[in-house]
């Protein structure tokens, strides 16, 4: 299985309800990408000054299928909300 961590800093002044969508279109991936074997994303609660805002940790059966998820265009067109709401973008992939 391959984990796929990615945490997000939102620009300044990002809005409450632009990150809400960003959820709606988050949770609404797995029921069209088949390889997507496990999904979980959250806002920080935290808050602390090392803090993201935002992670989310997703599973796949390999690389392979990352890979298919990467390209998959609805991902591609949530992906284009994350980086017009980011400032920082960190991604970790490893296997378990």
């Amino acid at each position: 299985m391959l984990k796929h961590v990615v945490f997000m800093k939102f620009k300044g002044g990002t809005q409450d309800s632009d990150i809400a969508d960003l959820e709606k279109s988050l949770g609404a991936l797995p029921a069209v990408i088949s390889e997507i074997r496990g999904y979980e994303f959250g806002r920080d609660v935290v808050r602390s000054e090392r803090s993201y805002d935002f992670a989310l940790v997703s599973t796949f059966e390999n690389l392979d299928a990352m890979k298919a998820y990467q390209v998959h265009p609805d991902h591609l067109a949530v992906l284009a909300k994350v980086k017009d709401l980011c400032d920082g973008i960190l991604a970790v992939d490893f296997e378990t």
